[in-house]
């Protein structure tokens, strides 16, 4: 199962975000579940890596599957938005009645 756990602060503005694990849905190579949440989470951090101007860092590891996502300070509204894109299309992966045993989307206050 893919983890995804999301954090903000009181103020809802978001700290960064965590991903680990595999989806297990198919074969390596053939796994549409793997394959939709990589291309929306590494979409969201090349985004905002490229049209904010936020401090962040990554850290990823291909073979484990796990990313590590944190801003310098909270984030901006357009990175903000640029995460609640990411998150919509998580959550609609994990809404649907075929995949929903496949990803777990975590929400935490920090």
């Amino acid at each position: 199962m893919i983890k995804v756990t999301v954090y903000k602060t009181r103020r809802h503005d978001y700290v960064g975000f965590d991903v680990s694990g595999h989806a297990g849905y198919a074969e390596a190579g053939s796994d549409i579940v793997c394959a939709a949440v990589s291309a929306l989470v590494i979409t969201a951090i090349n985004s905002i890596e490229r049209f904010t101007k936020d401090e962040t860092s990554c850290v990823s590891d291909e073979e484990s599957g796990n990313i590590t996502f944190r801003f310098a300070q909270s984030s901006s509204h357009d990175a903000g938005l640029l995460l609640d894109s990411m998150i919509l299309g998580l959550e609609e992966i994990e809404d649907s009645s075929e995949h929903e045993e496949y990803i777990d989307i975590i929400f935490k206050e920090v």
